[in-house]
C-alpha cells in the first residue's frame, strides 16, 4: 500500500472559483478537507478609514465599490445613517424611486451570482444566460447617474434626480445594421419606466429558463445537494443574515421585520428553504429574483401615477439645481459650501441597517458634530459567511469548496474594507 500523507493546498487566489481575491489555505487528507482557512488581506482598500477623511457626502462612491455587484444597495444603507444622523425624511417619490432601484440591484446581484456559480460547478449556458438579462438593467443604472455600475445615485435628502423620460439608444454603426438596431430599440421607445416595465413582463420567463437548465438537472442536483448543512441553530450561531438564513429555514428579511422606506406598503413574500444545503440556498435566491419582480412593478405603477420632488429642498444638505444655481448668489454659495466642505453633523451614533441581496448591511457612523465622520464601520453580510467556510466545508470533497464558496455568494469589496 502507498503511503498517503496529509497535504496543505493552496486555493486560489488566481483559481476561477476564488474570483481573484480569495485565498483558502486547505488541509487535505486525500481529497478530504480536513481544515480550510481562509485569508483575507489580498485587496485591501481601508474603505472605512478613507470614509473618516472626507465630509460624508464625499464617501457615497466609496460604497458603490464596496460590494461591487450591489452598488445601490451599498449607498442605500450609507445615505440613510447620514439622514438618521441629520432628523431628515425624504420625499415620498424618492423612497419608492431607492425601492425600485434596491430591488434591480438584488436582480442583478443574484444573476451575477447565478451565472458564476453554475460556471464554477461546470453549467456553462447560464452564464451568458444571466448576463444577456444584465445588460438591460445595466441600461436603468445607465440612464439613471451615466454609470453603469459605480452610479452614486442616492444622495442624504433623496435621490440625484428624477427618472429620465427617455431611453438612451442605440445607433447604426458599421457593426449595427439599421435592421438591428430597430430591433433593438424597439423596447426604448418610452421612458425609463417603460422600460423596466418591458423588463419585468419578460423576466419571469427568463427565471423558468434558468430553472429548466438547472433546478432538475441531475448534475446540479449532485453537485449542490446536501453540501455544505448548516442548521437553523448553527446559522443564528454563525451570524448568518440574508438567502444564507433563510435557505436554512429562517424566516428573517429587514424588509418585513424592520421595514424601511416603503417596503410596509408593498406586497411580497420571503422565501424560505428547508434543508439548509447549497441546492436550498438556490431555491431561496431563485424565488427572490421572482419576488423582486413583483416589488418593482408595484413601483412602477406608484411612480407613474405619483408625480413630485425627489429631492429635500433643504439646501443646507441638498443641492440647488443648476438653474437656480448659476442665476442667484445665494444658491451659489449653497453649492460651493455643499462641495467643498459638506455639512456638519449632529453629534451621536447611528445604524442603519438594509436588506442587502446577501444579507444584512449595516453601517455604523458616529460623528462628533464635525463635517466629517468621527468613526465608520461597515457591517458586512460576506465577512459572517466567509468565517463559517472551514465549518461548511469540513469532510466534503476538494470540488465541493467551490459549491460552498459560490453559494456564499461572496465579494471580497466589503469582506476585506
Amino acid at each position: 500500500m502507498r503511503e498517503i500523507r496529509n497535504m496543505t493546498l493552496n486555493f486560489g487566489p488566481q483559481h476561477p472559483a476564488a474570483h481573484g481575491v480569495l485565498r483558502l489555505i486547505l488541509e487535505m487528507d486525500g481529497e478530504t478537507i480536513e481544515r480550510a482557512d481562509p485569508h483575507i488581506g489580498l485587496l485591501h482598500r481601508a474603505t472605512e478609514k478613507l470614509a473618516e477623511t472626507k465630509p460624508f457626502n464625499q464617501s457615497i462612491g466609496y460604497m458603490d465599490r464596496l460590494d461591487y455587484v450591489s452598488m445601490m444597495c451599498n449607498e442605500h444603507a450609507y445615505v440613510l445613517a447620514i439622514e438618521k444622523l441629520l432628523g431628515i425624511t425624504p420625499p415620498i417619490r424618492a423612497q419608492y424611486i431607492r425601492v425600485m432601484f434596491d430591488e434591480i440591484t438584488r436582480i442583478l446581484n443574484h444573476l451575477l451570482w447565478l451565472g458564476s456559480h453554475g460556471l464554477d460547478i461546470g453549467a456553462m449556458t447560464i452564464f451568458l444566460y444571466c448576463f444577456r438579462e444584465r445588460e438591460d438593467l445595466m441600461d436603468c443604472y445607465e440612464a439613471v447617474s451615466g454609470a453603469r455600475m459605480h452610479a452614486t445615485y442616492y444622495r442624504p435628502g433623496g435621490v440625484h434626480r428624477d427618472l429620465p423620460d427617455e431611453m438612451p439608444k442605440y445607433q447604426p454603426s458599421k457593426w449595427k445594421s439599421e435592421e438591428e438596431v430597430a430591433r433593438l430599440n424597439a423596447n426604448r421607445q418610452g421612458s425609463l419606466l417603460d422600460f423596466i416595465w418591458d423588463f419585468t413582463e419578460r423576466f419571469p420567463g427568463y427565471v423558468d429558463e434558468y430553472e429548466t437548465l438547472l433546478t432538475d438537472n441531475r448534475i446540479w442536483k449532485q453537485r449542490t445537494v446536501g453540501i455544505g448543512v448548516v442548521s437553523p441553530e448553527r446559522a443564528l450561531q454563525l451570524g448568518f443574515t440574508g438567502p444564507m438564513l433563510r435557505g436554512s429555514g429562517i424566516e428573517w428579511d429587514l424588509r418585513k421585520k424592520q421595514p424601511y422606506e416603503v417596503y410596509d406598503r408593498l406586497d411580497f413574500d420571503i422565501p424560505v428553504g428547508t434543508a439548509g444545503d447549497c441546492y436550498s440556498r438556490y431555491l431561496v435566491r431563485i424565488e427572490e429574483m421572482r419576488q423582486s419582480n413583483r416589488i418593482i412593478r408595484q413601483c412602477v405603477e406608484w411612480l407613474r401615477n405619483n408625480p413630485g420632488p425627489v429631492m429635500l429642498e433643504n439646501h443646507k444638505v441638498t443641492p440647488p439645481s443648476r438653474e437656480e444655481m448659476k442665476g442667484s448668489m445665494e444658491a451659489l454659495i449653497h453649492h460651493f459650501k455643499l462641495f467643498s466642505e459638506g455639512y456638519c453633523v449632529p453629534e451621536g451614533e447611528v445604524y442603519a441597517a438594509i436588506e442587502h441581496p446577501k444579507g444584512e448591511f449595516g453601517i455604523f457612523l458616529v460623528s462628533d458634530g464635525a463635517n466629517k465622520p468621527y468613526r465608520v464601520k461597515i457591517r458586512a453580510p460576506g465577512f459572517a459567511h466567509l468565517s463559517a467556510m472551514d465549518e461548511m466545508v469540513r469532510g466534503h470533497m476538494l470540488a465541493d469548496v467551490v459549491a460552498v464558496i459560490g453559494t456564499q455568494d461572496i465579494v471580497f469589496g466589503e469582506i476585506d474594507r
